[in-house]
């Protein structure tokens, strides 16, 4: 019985690991080939379990296709279970086990109907420690009498034993070996303890699959609260960006109406862009693109006097995937507090260069700097929403792998540096 634990231990999470029986166990809706795949990978590994029992002498506990039967009917249906059973059968068959055959596909139809009595959730939860379901039902019953359908299908998987065993027994084949197979001995507490012993192998099974199912939608839910959070960062850029871009159009419609219209056209090109579906991440050269759109509207706005931009880009950069809308917010910042106080103006500088396996991208101004911020303060949060945005983004997407750092000197500027892997994280 031990062996059998194990045998069927293994088997389980041998198959755990495998991505494609994750993908075919916990698809809400199976299409018939996904259900054949799922049945290919349960039953190969445990027939060839019958085939060793019958041809390998006292190694009974390789064939475990009685509880099979039972998790095929659990979770996939009495019609798949009958054909898992009929297939489970046919090495037992083959050695004059005649009865395999219509038994199995008896308690796959029994199997089946149970699992659409018993709701799903109980059927992952369903334990193998019989000692503790059994201590749960009698506390939870002197509380409240109720029907526990975990315990039902507890007491039903060891009566469905018990009927194998009685069958096994009482029409032996006339000249020698049984008619089905079933593990018998004439010690009753041992007994007992075999028929116990199919529930836990079913137990065993679904509470590994369990526990990999527990952790995949904990994966699941961790991959959605990201994209919301992520998304609810990018939601922030754009009214923030638009409520300063309309305030610099403001400014030029009564004095310069013709620079004033030519902005709005050149904002609704932006609009249209942000609008537009995009994906998480898109090439540097795409990035650049649309910052060249709302420079052209800041220089209107400032003249190509007070406002110059230069730029020191790697080609080899240029192809390189970025999170989207990263050097605006960066930008803007630069403008609104390093450039506009001075009277002067100033320049804003982008570079991007290679180092290695990672992606260097900087915006610097020769501004007024950011004043009375310590370092520290300045690396956690930056000047504005879009610096703050920015950093929580990197975070979001690369997690320790990206790099954030702001060095402000007053009266002479600010450097904002981004490194980021060159490669995309798993999963992105």
């Amino acid at each position: 019985m031990l062996v059998k634990l194990g045998v069927a231990a293994a088997v389980a999470s041998a198959l755990a690991r495998s991505r494609t029986f994750q993908r075919l166990l916990f698809a809400e809706n199976r299409r018939r080939r996904q259900t054949v795949a799922l049945l290919a990978f349960l039953l190969v590994p445990l027939t060839l379990g019958v085939l060793i029992r019958t041809t390998v002498p006292n190694f009974l506990a390789a064939d475990i296709s009685f509880e099979t039967v039972i998790l095929l009917g659990l979770l996939v249906g009495p019609g798949w279970a009958v054909l898992g059973g009929v297939v489970l059968s046919m090495p037992a068959v083959y050695h004059h086990e005649y009865l395999a055959l219509p038994f199995n596909a008896a308690l796959g139809v029994a199997a089946g109907l149970m699992g659409t009595f018993v709701e799903k959730e109980e059927i992952w939860s369903f334990t193998p420690f019989i000692d503790l379901s059994l201590y749960r039902w009698v506390r939870r019953n002197l509380r409240q009498p109720r029907i526990d359908r975990q315990i039902l299908m507890l007491f039903l998987i060891v009566g469905l034993d018990v009927v194998l065993d009685w069958v096994s027994l009482n029409l032996p084949h006339k000249t020698g070996p049984r008619r089905l197979f079933a593990l018998h001995t004439d010690v009753w507490g041992l007994q007992i303890l075999i028929w116990l012993s199919a529930p836990v192998v079913v137990g065993i099974a679904l509470k590994v699959w369990n526990v990999l199912r527990i952790e995949l939608k904990l994966e699941e839910q961790k991959r959605l609260l990201l994209e919301a959070r992520l998304d609810a960062l990018q939601r922030q850029i754009n009214p923030h960006f638009l409520f300063n871009t309309l305030n610099s159009i403001a400014s030029l419609i009564r004095m310069k109406p013709k620079l004033a219209r030519e902005m709005i056209v050149k904002l609704a090109n932006i609009l249209r862009a942000l609008l537009k579906d995009h994906d998480t991440y898109v090439p540097l050269r795409e990035e650049l693109s649309f910052t060249d759109d709302y420079l052209d509207i800041e220089v209107v706005r400032f003249g190509a006097d007070k406002l110059r931009v230069e730029k020191d880009i790697d080609p080899e950069t240029l192809d390189v995937l970025v999170p989207s809308i990263l050097l605006q917010p960066l930008i803007e910042n630069s403008i609104k507090h390093g450039l506009e106080p001075r009277i002067n103006g100033g320049t804003v500088t982008l570079r991007s260069r290679l180092q290695g396996n990672r992606v260097m991208i900087e915006v610097a101004d020769d501004g007024v700097g950011i004043v009375a911020r310590p370092a520290t303060a300045l690396n956690r949060a930056g000047a504005g929403i879009g610096m703050k945005n920015v950093r929580e983004r990197l975070e979001v997407l690369y997690g320790t792998q990206a790099r954030f750092t702001v060095v402000s000197n007053p009266g002479r500027g600010t450097l904002v540096s981004i490194e980021i892997p060159l490669h995309l994280p798993n999963g992105a």
